[in-house]
């Protein structure tokens, strides 16, 4: 690769708008992490953003880094990236996580970052940048996610029906109000451990492309990998409220067992991406679960349409942000 002779402002000014979309990642997905505990009633709003910005965090000593690989080094060519492209990626993928806050749609961060990736890539080199085997990968992951979500969440429900057909419903809801401490705790886990590390790898791939480190390196610098995940637990903290009414309510009516399935079915489908080093939609995967769990009790419980309307924001997401970040692209190759 040849080394870009990119000046320490623009480099750092980069790094700073890498960091700031993953804060933004965590404050648009905190509703991933807190819908469910918060509209169970578990915890207050302050409690559970607070809890689930811990578990964030601490993912950094549970997880190995490969999505950070891949999305450095799998999803475009790096001979290819310079610090234009990695402009427009990220104001791409900023720019659509911006709008479906704004309206409460609950999209994923992780395919507008990778849409952000192809579509600057593509304004720059065309197709032949692409690596074909990791954006196949993220696209069958889109419908993999939520599906894995979906039958661990469902199954998981009809067990623990069984399992407690004897309970009371008030003694159910006193135990699981406990275990979905422990739930959301592992899906915040599961959501730091992916979404991170996405963020880790366009800085990677960004100092790669400066000289600052090289291809030959496993992984990314230590205070790249320290700051990603202070930011996204950061941004959990302050949290996106506008998509949490969405996620813990709309979609169907949850009490604590339904919470704690929904949780620990989207925590195991994270557990299984991260280890396979598979960067997927932590929104996608927790919808996923939270309509299983729906639907395990009573197919009407589901509200469809409004899943519809989330299922074609997350068709959108890649092709906008790549839209978006072709156009980041131009204004950058001009000022930057």
């Amino acid at each position: 690769m040849t080394t870009l002779q990119i000046s320490f402002s623009v480099l750092a000014f980069l790094v700073v708008l890498a960091l700031a979309f993953d804060f933004m990642n965590g404050f648009h997905d905190a509703a991933n992490s807190i819908a469910t505990i918060v509209s169970t009633g578990v915890l207050k709003p302050y409690q559970a953003v607070a809890w689930a910005a811990t578990f964030n965090f601490l993912a950094l000593f549970f997880f190995e880094l490969k999505v950070a690989a891949t999305v450095g080094k799998g999803i475009v060519d790096p001979m290819v990236v310079d610090h234009v492209v990695i402009f427009g990626a990220l104001v791409g993928a900023l720019a659509w996580n911006i709008i479906t806050w704004w309206f409460g749609i609950p999209s994923s961060s992780s395919h507008a970052l990778i849409g952000g990736m192809i579509g600057a890539t593509l304004a720059k080199s065309g197709a032949g940048s692409l690596i074909g085997s990791g954006i196949t990968k993220v696209a069958l992951f889109i419908v993999v996610s939520p599906m894995l979500g979906f039958v661990l969440g469902s199954a998981l429900m009809l067990g623990v029906s069984w399992v407690c057909l004897r309970t009371t419903p008030r003694g159910t809801d006193r135990w699981f109000r406990r275990l979905q401490l422990m739930s959301s705790a592992l899906y915040s886990l599961g959501h730091g451990s992916n979404d991170a590390q996405k963020t880790m790898g366009i800085i990677w791939l960004l100092l790669i492309a400066a000289g600052a480190t090289s291809t030959a390196e496993t992984h990314p610098p230590y205070w790249v990998i320290l700051s990603c995940y202070v930011a996204i637990g950061l941004g959990t903290l302050f949290g996106g409220w506008r998509i949490v009414k969405t996620m813990g309510q709309k979609i169907t009516k949850l009490k604590p067992v339904g919470g704690f399935c929904a949780e620990t079915g989207g925590a195991l489908t994270l557990f299984i991406a991260s280890g396979a080093g598979i960067p997927v939609s932590t929104t996608h995967t927790i919808t996923g679960a939270i309509v299983g769990v729906g639907s395990s009790q009573k197919f009407s419980a589901v509200r469809w349409g409004l899943a519809g309307n989330i299922v074609w924001a997350w068709i959108l997401t890649i092709p906008a942000s790549a839209a978006m970040a072709a156009l980041a692209w131009w204004a950058g190759s001009l000022f930057l």
